[in-house]
């Protein structure tokens, strides 16, 4: 789905900060020697052995988790199999899934790399003081944070799917907990997903590192404004700006569709969602529909490509 904006202007002082990070980190970890913590195996392998755990793991979550070439993976996988650390099984049911397990030696080789990484990690904070501490523990949270939200990807999906379906089962449980009366979704206007579906509408999910995290809809109407709804973000990446990049993406479709404003509704109970709107040029109006869940109906104004901030379509 196309950007809503240009790519940004990187400034050269903060590239040359984030290089100079970079090359702190791999070096203070390790991560450029053959032998990662003094064992047998790179970095790379070490960390596909953590990935795995106990229980056992699909190739394809491995490879979207840590973002590995499948050929890059598969030699990984093949090495850690030399070794007798790990077993690749496939599905009977299917020859497209593999699943990765460990053995007795992988797991207990598991247990000595957790133990190595946890002095490895007590050796970059024994040196500080107790206020150091503090700071680089804090800093490294919001670092991991940031680039964590910098690998989400917001992408058109089908409706009807597993990932879609369990977002959305998600979403109506949260409004479930937090609406005075409930939620029933047979009550709120649009419950068939099918409606989400070119060319009447749209559906997009945003991941991270594969996993569903959130969602959004839209609706689009000839001559008449876009309509959003259905937009949920899981509670663990809240405050990483998922929502504003659903909601982008919303937009930019709608765009696409030529309309010149959206429109969206939405329950008093849901604050935060109601800040989003109003920080992204939201402006509340008069009731559009008859939503029972609805407390407040809000419009925007879209951009034509090109065209200055604040001007409107004509």
């Amino acid at each position: 789905m196309a950007s809503t904006s240009h790519e940004p202007q990187h400034d050269p002082d903060a590239i040359g900060t984030v290089r100079a990070f970079n090359r702190t980190v791999t070096t203070r970890i390790g991560a450029l020697q053959d032998h990662y913590l003094g064992s047998d195996r790179s970095l790379g392998a070490s960390r596909v052995l953590w990935e795995v755990g106990d229980d056992g793991l699909d190739v394809r979550a491995i490879r979207e988790r840590l973002g590995l070439d499948s050929g890059y993976l598969s030699r990984l996988l093949r090495s850690l199999e030399r070794e007798g650390l790990v077993t690749v099984e496939g599905s009977a049911g299917d020859s497209r899934v593999r699943t990765v397990r460990t053995t007795a030696q992988g797991r207990a080789e598991r247990t000595e790399l957790g133990r190595r990484s946890d002095d490895l990690a007590g050796s970059l904070l024994a040196p500080l003081g107790v206020g150091q501490r503090a700071r680089l523990v804090e800093a490294m949270a919001t670092v991991t944070r940031l680039l964590d939200a910098g690998l989400v990807e917001v992408e058109p999906a089908d409706a009807a799917s597993d990932d879609a379906r369990a977002c959305l089962a998600a979403y109506y449980a949260e409004l479930a907990r937090r609406f005075p009366d409930g939620f029933e979704p047979g009550r709120s206007l649009h419950p068939d997903t099918h409606e989400f579906q070119e060319p009447t509408g749209g559906f997009l999910l945003a991941r991270l590192r594969g996993r569903a995290i959130g969602c959004g809809a839209v609706l689009f109407h000839d001559d008449s404004p876009a309509y959003i709804k259905r937009m949920w973000v899981d509670d663990e990446v809240r405050g990483m700006g998922v929502g504003r990049r659903i909601l982008g993406a919303l937009e930019q479709a709608a765009r696409d569709h030529g309309a010149a404003s959206v429109t969206l509704e939405t329950n008093a109970s849901l604050t935060e969602a109601i800040a989003m709107y109003r920080a992204s040029g939201y402006v509340e109006v008069e009731p559009f529909n008859d939503e029972v869940y609805a407390d407040h109906w809000f419009e925007k104004q879209l951009e034509r490509a090109g065209s200055r901030v604040g001007e409107r379509p004509s």
